[in-house]
C-alpha cells in the first residue's frame, strides 16, 4: 500500500470513529519504512479539520528524542485547530530508532525522558520559562507561543512495566496510560497501586468508555467479530526495541492471550464488553480503554470494527456496567 493510501485510510478511520461516537483517537510515533506516523501532530491536524467531537492524541510522543518546546507548540496549535480536543501521551517509546536519527545517546535513555518531561510540564505552566538541565542550554525567560485553548493541555505518561515510571507519573500527578503488551492485565495491578500511592490518586470506577486507536507496531489488537483475522494477528503481537519482529506467538499462546483473563481483546461485542469490564475490575478502576488496532487488519475490516465499537460495544459496556457495577457510562 502506498503512503498516500495509508494516510487516506487513516483519516477515514478517524472520521468514522468520530461519527459513531467514540471518544479518542491516538497516533503513535515511529520512524520506519512500514508506517507513516513519524509526524503525528500533522496527521491529527488533518483529522481535526474532518471531525467534530473526538479527542486527538499522540500514542505516544517519543519525548526523549525531541524538543519539548516544539512538541508543546505543535500540540497547542492542534488544540486551537480542534477547538480544545488535543492531548499528549509522552513516553520513551517501544523502539529506539529515533535516538540515532536525531543524534541522541541511548545511554541517556532515562535521563533524557525525565529531564524533558520536567521541561514540558514547565512550559505548560508558564509562558515565560526559566529552567536549566543537563541536555540543553538553560532558559532565561523565553516565551512559548501559541498557548492552547485547554488550560492545562492534558498530558499523559505512557508506561510499560518499569516501577520507577509508575512512581514518577504518580509523583507528578499526571494521567497514566499503561501499555499491556501481553500476559494478563491483572499483573499490572501492583504497579498501578504504586502509581496511586505515589500521588495519593484514588481508585475510580469506570466512568467513561474511552476508546483510542493507536497506530503503533507495538501493542495489542482488537477487532469485533473477526475470526478470519486471527491467524494474521498472531504474527504481529510483538516487536523488539529495534523494531524487528520477534518469533510469532504459537496458537496456544495466542488463544491464552485472548482468553477471559488475557491481554488481547478479540471477539463479538458482548465478549469485548465483558473483557473491558474485567480489565476495569482487576486494575481497580479505569477512565479510558485503548485498543491497538492498526497492526494487521485490512482497511474495510478496520472500518467495520470501529463501527461495531461505537454502535455495539460501548452501549454493551454501559448496559453491563449499570447492571453489575451500578455505575453509569457517560459518552462524550
Amino acid at each position: 500500500m502506498s503512503a498516500v493510501q495509508r494516510i487516506d485510510n487513516l483519516l477515514d478511520e478517524i472520521t468514522l470513529a468520530d461519527k459513531v461516537g467514540l471518544d479518542v483517537f491516538g497516533i503513535g510515533e515511529h520512524h520506519r519504512s512500514e508506517v507513516v506516523d513519524s509526524a503525528p501532530p500533522v496527521i491529527l491536524g488533518a483529522a481535526a479539520a474532518r471531525t467534530q467531537n473526538i479527542r486527538l492524541t499522540s500514542a505516544v510522543t517519543v519525548l526523549s528524542a525531541t524538543d519539548p518546546f516544539r512538541i508543546f507548540q505543535k500540540f497547542a496549535t492542534l488544540d486551537l485547530i480542534s477547538h480544545g480536543r488535543a492531548e499528549i501521551v509522552a513516553g520513551r517509546g517501544s523502539s529506539i530508532e529515533a535516538f540515532p536519527l536525531f543524534g541522541f545517546d541511548l545511554d541517556d535513555y532515562d535521563s533524557l525522558f525525565s529531564e524533558k518531561l520536567e521541561l514540558l510540564l514547565k512550559i505548560r505552566e508558564n509562558i515565560h520559562v526559566r529552567w536549566s538541565g543537563r541536555h540543553r542550554a538553560p532558559l532565561t525567560g523565553q516565551a512559548v507561543y501559541p498557548r492552547p485553548l485547554q488550560n492545562p493541555l492534558p498530558i499523559w505518561v505512557g508506561v510499560g512495566g518499569t516501577p520507577e515510571s509508575f512512581v514518577r507519573a504518580g509523583t507528578l500527578r499526571l494521567l497514566l496510560m499503561v501499555a499491556i503488551i501481553g500476559g494478563e492485565p491483572k499483573r499490572f495491578r501492583p504497579l498501578i497501586d504504586l502509581y496511586r500511592e505515589a500521588g495519593a490518586v484514588p481508585a475510580t470506577p469506570l466512568r467513561n468508555c474511552w476508546s483510542d486507536f493507536t497506530q503503533s507496531a507495538f501493542g495489542r489488537y482488537h477487532a469485533a467479530g473477526c475470526q478470519q483475522l486471527l491467524s494474521g494477528i498472531r504474527s504481529h503481537l510483538h516487536r523488539d526495541r529495534e523494531g524487528t519482529r520477534l518469533a510469532p506467538a504459537t496458537r496456544a499462546q495466542f488463544d491464552a492471550l485472548r482468553g477471559p483473563t488475557g491481554a488481547l481483546i478479540v471477539g463479538d461485542a458482548e465478549r469485548v464488553a465483558e473483557k473491558i469490564l474485567y480489565v476495569n475490575e482487576v486494575l481497580g478502576g479505569l477512565s479510558r480503554i485503548t485498543f491497538q488496532m492498526g497492526v494487521s487488519a485490512p482497511h474495510q475490516k478496520m472500518l467495520r470494527s470501529i463501527e461495531l465499537l461505537g454502535t455495539s460495544v460501548a452501549p454493551n459496556v454501559g448496559k453491563k456496567a449499570w447492571q453489575y457495577l451500578r455505575i453509569e457510562l457517560r459518552r462524550n
